[in-house]
């Protein structure tokens, strides 16, 4: 199978399992499914978060996503349990859809390191 089309798979199983579980009948799109990844790796599970900790939630995502590509590196929890991360290296000059694919690349691997999908 050609990597692409098996990217595309996964993804596929990823969108529909998290929107399953967490879409409320919806189909849950690439920023909601970074946002749910960074309520993950913080490990604090509220009902609202304020429109700065949800930023700060899809930052924590996007470094834990990217650091297996050598761009972060976890550093510490600070005193509130939110994880900080350094840069290793910048992210190049990517295309709207090329970050998307790089995104999304970075979410099946995710979820295959978690076997939540196969």
């Amino acid at each position: 199978m050609a990597r692409d089309e098996q990217l595309k798979q996964r993804w596929q199983s990823v969108v529909t399992k998290i929107s399953e579980r967490f879409g409320d009948g919806e189909t849950l799109d690439l920023e909601a499914i970074i946002y749910l990844i960074g309520v993950q790796e913080l490990g604090k599970i509220k009902k609202r978060y304020k429109k700065d900790e949800k930023i700060n939630l899809m930052h924590i995502a996007i470094c834990k996503l990217l650091e297996p590509y050598g761009y972060y590196e976890f550093e510490y929890f600070d005193n509130d349990g939110w994880p900080h991360y350094k840069t290793l290296e910048h992210l190049p000059a990517l295309k709207a859809g090329e970050q998307s694919v790089l995104m999304k690349e970075a979410i099946v691997n995710y979820f295959l390191e978690n076997k939540f999908i196969e």
